[in-house]
């Protein structure tokens, strides 16, 4: 078990929540704009099958990439909130 108190597992409970709902809004459009020509316009098959192919690229890489940068920015977060509160101490060992 960790020592972690309820409110700090909330809040990592929100911001993964958060990460994962902004990342398919990102993968989404992603998406959209790469593989959008495809629903709009009639396209040949293998024209067709690259952009739905670089779509598909596009969303994952846009799921991952937004789901990794605001968990990471949340880690940073909490070593902040863990600093001593005395001036001029820097490290939480000092």
């Amino acid at each position: 078990m960790s020592n972690r108190s309820q409110g700090e597992r909330d809040a990592v409970t929100v911001e993964i929540m958060y990460a994962v709902v902004t990342a398919s809004l990102a993968a989404l459009l992603a998406f959209g704009a790469v593989a959008g020509p495809v629903f709009l316009f009639e396209l040949r098959h293998p024209a067709r099958g690259l952009l739905l192919l670089a779509g598909a690229a596009a969303a994952v890489l846009a799921f991952v990439g937004r789901t990794v940068h605001v968990l990471w920015r949340f880690s940073y977060a909490g070593d902040a909130r863990r600093q001593p509160s005395q001036p001029g101490r820097t490290r939480p060992d000092s």
